[in-house]
């Protein structure tokens, strides 16, 4: 009789989770991916209906988990994980920051937060220049923390192609769906005259996967990076794109097009590829692009990004940069992960400044020409914008002195009938013919 009472217990409590878990879905409170959330979800219900162990200093099912990921150690490898209706601060990494600290975020995040609306401010300005033009930002789309820093700084990155994008990434905050709008013809055109307008001297251009077109979007970039050399030739173009599903034609024709800088981020560790990012991505994928940029172009520079949070060790990341610097890249920045939602993968540790600076000393070493490495670092940041632009004018100053550069030594040498040498004239001036007899070598 008891096991009886105890089965009709369980299916009130999986019917009760069930109907609570839709009446929040229709409140518009989670968003869920799967079509088995509210399954997990009302197992997770039931889970919580468990009688409470009093040794835990919270009352998750994380929490215990957090206690011994944190004894660990920081190079004990881990597997990032969707934690579908878990706040931030139930994350494995906020838990163990609030054993530590008491907070659920480090000190170390604090970012100035945008103007109030309303303010005329260079964010407002930059923000209704963008509507006017039907123009899209990956600082909005993705949920960038900086947006606040970098508009006001005068900065931002454009998004091309649409706001919709044909992966799923399990980190990323834009939106999916298989069969996007088609991109509007106008953009390329409408962007370059935006930016020029705004005075930018470096500018960044992205966009989302478009794995729908046959190119996925290379000519639509190459299209927008040439009318803005059109309409400012000294601009400095960074363009940040996809692996265009590995297609060596669509590298080249981007590479090719007259940017100065060819990004695509390689996201994460080997061993984390196919729990971040999207199967039809990948770790030598990704590789094998930027190596195709830099053959297609030699002057050009490279660039990547890595996410760090994630469940990846000190070894693994230092294998990668080693892996990138292998592929001749230029330029690496590294940021810590953050959730943009309840739905996205959770934040598996929070890494100190201590260990970026360890990190950017170490690329450094392996002969990356420009390392950004912080807690809120991101591929596009207004800073690393700040020094490329130095660094690449500082080196085409420097090719260009190369080039007319004159040792005093280009010489013509007379040889006279005796086989002596007549006094040499050098190549800039006027030079009289070579006596008769003489032979000019």
């Amino acid at each position: 009789m008891s096991q009886r009472m105890w089965f009709m217990a369980m299916a009130f409590k999986i019917l009760s989770g069930i109907v609570a878990i839709v009446s929040i879905r229709q409140s518009g409170r989670i968003r869920q991916k799967s079509p088995f959330s509210n399954v997990w979800c009302a197992v997770g219900f039931i889970h919580s209906q468990r009688p409470r162990n009093i040794g835990l200093k919270r009352n998750t099912w994380s929490a215990a988990k957090g206690e011994m990921e944190d004894a660990l150690g920081a190079n004990e490898p881990a597997i990032p994980r969707v934690m579908n209706g878990v706040k931030g601060d139930e994350m494995p990494a906020s838990l163990k920051e609030i054993q530590r600290s008491g907070n659920a975020r480090p000190d170390w995040f604090r970012v100035p937060a945008p103007p109030p609306q309303g303010k005329s401010t260079k964010y407002t300005k930059l923000k209704d220049g963008l509507r006017s033009l039907k123009l899209h930002t990956v600082c909005e789309e993705a949920q960038c923390p900086n947006i606040g820093e970098c508009w006001n700084g005068g900065t931002g990155t454009i998004m091309l192609l649409g706001d919709t994008c044909t992966r799923a990434c399990r980190f990323c905050a834009v939106k999916t769906a298989a069969r996007p709008l088609p991109p509007d013809p106008e953009e390329p055109f409408n962007t370059a005259k935006a930016v020029a307008e705004w005075g930018l001297d470096y500018v960044v251009i992205t966009s989302v996967d478009r794995d729908d077109m046959p190119d996925g979007g290379a000519a639509h970039f190459a299209q927008t990076v040439q009318y803005m050399k059109v309409w400012k030739p000294s601009m400095l173009v960074e363009c940040l794109v996809s692996d265009f599903q590995g297609m060596e034609e669509s590298v080249r024709l981007l590479a090719t097009s007259g940017l100065d800088v060819y990004a695509h981020n390689i996201e994460t560790v080997r061993r984390l590829q196919g729990h971040v990012r999207d199967r039809r991505a990948g770790y030598e994928q990704s590789l094998r692009v930027l190596r195709l940029a830099k053959a297609a172009s030699p002057g050009l520079y490279t660039k990547t990004s890595i996410m760090l949070g994630l469940g990846e060790t000190r070894d693994e990341v230092r294998e990668t940069l080693r892996d990138l610097r292998a592929a001749q890249v230029d330029v690496v920045t590294l940021g810590q992960y953050l959730r943009p939602s309840d739905a996205h993968l959770a934040v598996e540790r929070y890494v100190t400044p201590e260990e970026f600076d360890d990190y950017r000393q170490y690329a450094l070493s392996l002969g990356f020409r420009y390392v950004a490495s912080g807690p809120m670092v991101r591929s596009s940041y207004k800073a690393g914008e700040f020094f490329l632009e130095h660094m690449i004018m500082t080196d085409r100053a420097s090719r260009d002195r190369a080039a007319s550069f004159r040792t005093g030594h280009e010489q013509r040498r007379v040889v006279s009938e005796d086989l002596s040498l007549s006094t040499t004239q050098t190549k800039h001036h006027a030079e009289a013919p070579p006596a008769d007899g003489a032979n000019a070598s």
